[in-house]
């Protein structure tokens, strides 16, 4: 597996390219947001590892170029540790979020988790379109519509909303949702879940101020209404 490790902090990524191989994986590696989005493109990583803070492109800009051609999973690091900063990080497509300083072995863990989900998600051939209302997800595609819209969705939205649809009726609580669809515990983070369900809403609903398809059980968490 080929991993991306894009940083300015050149000790850093040395540290984390050293503990990465020695795991028997492949890393390349850049220091500014345009090396990450060109090494994206050329390189092809199974996941990347990308800092916030950077020279020339920041990474929030860059993981945002970054998902107008690849679903690759992106761990984003930085020494913000504001819920802000974290959930700006997600909205633009992030999957995972490490505060600096962070521990190695924690790191190794959520790109072992990462690369897990993405591999699953590979083996698991769908061919379903469901139809609900005016909305329609295709596994096949990985495309949802609204009426005949075809809807930009993140990775993560789409992931959300495949779920859920495919469950009508399930009320899924957010600590399920995040074990689901981020494929491992995440519950430092939890409110990741309620700015990707309001994402979805504004793209989705025909009112997202009085939603139609996807609810909320209060006190509960969330579920699609068939």
């Amino acid at each position: 597996m080929k991993i991306l490790v894009v940083d300015d902090e050149e000790l850093l990524v040395k540290g984390i390219r050293f503990n990465l191989e020695n795991e028997g994986y492949e890393v390349i590696t850049g220091s500014d947001g345009l090396q990450a989005i060109e090494l994206a493109k050329s390189e092809k990583p199974d996941l990347i590892v990308l800092d916030l803070m950077m020279p020339n492109v920041d990474g929030l800009q860059a993981c945002q170029e970054i998902r107008q051609f690849s679903e690759v999973p992106v761990i984003m690091l930085s020494a913000k540790s504001e819920d802000m900063d974290k959930l700006m990080g997600f909205e633009q497509g992030a999957d995972d979020y490490l505060t600096k300083p962070f521990n190695i072995l924690e790191l190794k863990a959520r790109i072992r988790a990462l690369l897990r989900r993405a591999n699953q998600k590979n083996e698991q051939p769908k061919n379903e379109r469901i139809t609900s209302g005016i909305l329609t997800v295709d596994s096949t595609e990985r495309n949802a519509y609204k009426g005949d819209l075809c809807v930009d969705l993140t990775a993560k939205e789409f992931d959300l909303i495949e779920l859920l649809i495919h469950n009508p009726g399930r009320v899924f609580s957010r600590e399920n949702l995040l074990d689901t669809v981020w494929g491992y515990e995440f519950r430092s983070d939890i409110r990741t879940v309620d700015v990707h369900i309001r994402r979805l809403r504004e793209k989705l609903e025909p009112n997202p101020a009085d939603p139609e398809y996807i609810l909320t059980k209060w006190g509960v968490g969330y579920y699609f209404k068939a």
